[in-house]
């Protein structure tokens, strides 16, 4: 079956690369184009899409605007196309909270080259959405929050080779295993992970343990969601940064772009914030966060995968189980998208499936 895409953006540029990156791929037709929000609508009474793509910043209706019409009146999967800014990341998280399911992150400068060196992951994301099950995606008008942070052009790069947790870290052997009285959370969640988590971490009080999130998002983003989750949950969120120790009550959420791993000094666990190639295709990685818990936490920590496309995280799931750690699965009923979960179930790496609404009372009663 065809994927039908709508483009909504008012750069010429934008719409004709996406148009040509999304039409040269199987599976994938653009059916329509639109410079603007009001001429989308018009053009929606005719025909409904499967994906759209959408700017944020756009002349006559913002496109924030639009997509909470869009979830009201008929909700649909949404990929967010944002400027690659503070601006752009602090609108976004917005955008994801209001009911869309993933963010193409463009830079300020050089956006054709950008977009065609990108074209797996626009694919991707475009593939993803279309899994998404939209009943599980509620709409939310919290205002994003203000952040002061420096402003870059870094992008992500392209990467064709699907690499493995070996480029950054060697496999555990078994032998590292030990216990403590320490116990911290490892989460790893892609697409439709922003409101599952915003779901999980709503739900924990302050004595709860510590936790370290792989969440699949591009650079400055995991800045904006993360204080966004501060303003509203009771423990503390933050972007995690080299040396950050996984304290009880606190969620720190590993930054676009760069990898993060669970170390252990003395009884206790911090996380290191390293460079290195995408691994599974991202960077941040799940299989690589989780590795690092099986090597360095064996029974001393839970592992939790859920909603996401593809299946970064299965392996590392897998290693932490074989290490003796608890881990759990989101089920499928409960996932927006169940690529994730599905995989690490097949691999035999949960010792339990189970729903969303679940999660945060295992992670309490995890001592």
């Amino acid at each position: 079956m065809t994927i039908q895409v709508m483009l909504v953006d008012d750069s010429a540029v934008v719409r004709q690369v996406l148009t040509q990156v999304f039409n040269n791929t199987s599976g994938i037709n653009v059916m329509d184009i639109a410079h603007d929000p009001i001429m989308a609508m018009e053009k929606l009474k005719k025909h409904w899409p499967d994906v759209i793509v959408l700017d944020i910043e756009m002349p006559k209706m913002d496109g924030i605007t639009f997509l909470k019409h869009i979830m009201s009146t008929r909700p649909t999967p949404v990929v967010i196309c944002s400027s690659l800014s503070q601006k752009g990341a602090d609108i976004s998280i917005s955008a994801l909270a209001a009911g869309a399911v993933d963010i193409i992150a463009k830079p300020t400068g050089g956006v054709k080259a950008f977009l065609e060196e990108n074209s797996k992951m626009l694919i991707d994301a475009v593939r993803g959405a279309a899994q998404a099950k939209m009943r599980q995606v509620r709409s939310d008008s919290v205002a994003p929050p203000q952040q002061k942070t420096s402003q870059n052009n870094q992008v992500i790069h392209s990467v064709t080779a699907k690499l493995k947790a070996d480029v950054i870290l060697s496999a555990p052997t078994g032998k590292e295993l030990f216990q403590t009285t320490e116990r911290i959370v490892v989460i790893g969640t892609s697409t439709g992970g922003t409101q599952a988590l915003e779901e999980v971490l709503t739900k924990l009080p302050t004595n709860c343990p510590g936790i370290a999130i792989v969440q699949h998002m591009p650079e400055h983003f995991t800045a904006a969601f993360a204080k966004r989750l501060n303003s509203i949950c009771e423990i503390e969120v933050k972007e995690a940064v080299d040396g950050d120790r996984i304290l009880p009550g606190r969620a720190i959420i590993a930054p676009g772009g760069r990898h993060m791993t669970v170390k252990r000094s003395g009884a206790f666990y911090h996380v290191e914030i390293i460079d290195g190639p995408p691994v599974s295709r991202h960077r941040p990685s799940v299989d690589v966060l989780f590795r690092s818990a099986a090597k360095s936490t064996g029974r001393n920590s839970l592992g939790i995968i859920m909603t996401g496309m593809g299946d970064d995280g299965a392996k590392g799931l897998k290693e932490m189980r074989d290490s003796g750690a608890h881990t759990i699965a989101q089920d499928e009923q409960s996932c927006v998208v169940f690529g994730m979960p599905k995989e690490a179930i097949k691999l035999g790496a949960a010792t339990e499936v189970m729903a969303l609404n679940q999660i945060a009372k295992s992670i309490c009663s995890y001592r």
